[in-house]
């Protein structure tokens, strides 16, 4: 059993799709199939379950994808170790991030990163709170960014930044600039992101300080994305509670409009494992994320 050949079970496990796992390694599907067939062909055991045109992990395979990511997270500590010796002129630094902190906080922060250490590879993935959490706790990422404290032991959670949520709705929608009605908020109705996410979590913990509860709201959509979510409050689907700094540009635009509550701050967090080696690449981008903005 390989590296490569781990590497390729996990992009195509993740995926169950061979051609995306394919793409995504930048290897052809023939390449990928092949080394699939002979993992399973030298265990003796299927690890996908082929369904018509598509393919779906087995109880095996689903067992296996966890040791095969655990495998592939101390290999790269081990690269860490080495590419540590040769300073930060080379080397590799993987990040997860929530999605409003991916898209809206991270960017500036990574260019200035890479201004100074132009031989690091910055690789981003964007996932909601909960599951760029379960990446730090299993190694899959050097640093997580997320909206939002959250309760593991096994990872140091230190404050970067601080956000504002505020409740949006259509511009010229009968809520704006105005504080409603508890039953008024009660009966939405509202868009609201997954479960899992932080912003969300967020939301629903400030609820009790309007006299209502999660299970009063009226919700009217979940969608896995910020954009999709302002999009359809703008196309007046409802209200929502989202960072400023998602719906800044909409506000701006008189596309969207603010609501008169007022919803606690919250904070941006890094995590990060205490077990595991932090290499010079990711304590160089963790210290340059606890520093004060450039101005």
């Amino acid at each position: 059993m390989t590296l490569e050949q781990l590497r390729i079970f996990v992009a195509v496990a993740e995926r169950e799709h061979l051609t995306q796992g394919a793409r995504a390694l930048n290897l052809t599907q023939s390449a990928v199939s092949s080394a699939i067939a002979a993992l399973e062909a030298r265990y003796a055991t299927k690890l996908f379950d082929r369904i018509g045109r598509r393919i779906a992990l087995t109880d095996t395979g689903r067992l296996f994808l966890a040791e095969a990511r655990a495998v592939l997270a101390r290999a790269a500590a081990a690269e860490a170790v080495l590419t540590d010796l040769a300073g930060l002129s080379r080397g590799a630094l993987s990040l997860m991030a929530s999605q409003t902190v991916a898209n809206y906080w991270l960017p500036p922060l990574i260019q200035r990163y890479r201004a100074v250490h132009p031989g690091i590879t910055v690789s981003l993935g964007i996932d909601n709170t909960e599951t760029v959490t379960a990446a730090i706790h299993d190694g899959a990422a050097d640093l997580g960014f997320i909206e939002g404290a959250i309760d593991d032991p096994t990872l140091a959670v230190t404050a970067v930044a601080e956000d504002e949520l505020v409740i949006v709705v259509p511009a010229g929608h009968s809520w704006a600039g105005q504080p409603p009605a508890s039953e008024a908020l009660r009966q939405g109705p509202w868009v609201l992101r997954e479960p899992g996410s932080g912003t969300r979590a967020m939301f629903e913990a400030a609820l009790p300080g309007l006299g209502l509860a999660p299970d009063d709201l009226t919700v009217a959509l979940e969608l896995p994305s910020n954009e999709a979510i302002c999009s359809a409050v703008a196309a007046g689907a409802g209200a929502t509670a989202i960072s400023r700094l998602v719906a800044a540009n909409a506000i701006a635009a008189s596309r969207l409009a603010t609501v008169a509550i007022a919803l606690p701050k919250r904070h941006f967090f890094v995590l990060r494992h205490k077990e595991r080696y932090l290499s010079k690449a990711a304590k160089a981008f963790f210290d340059l994320a606890q520093a004060p903005p450039a101005v």
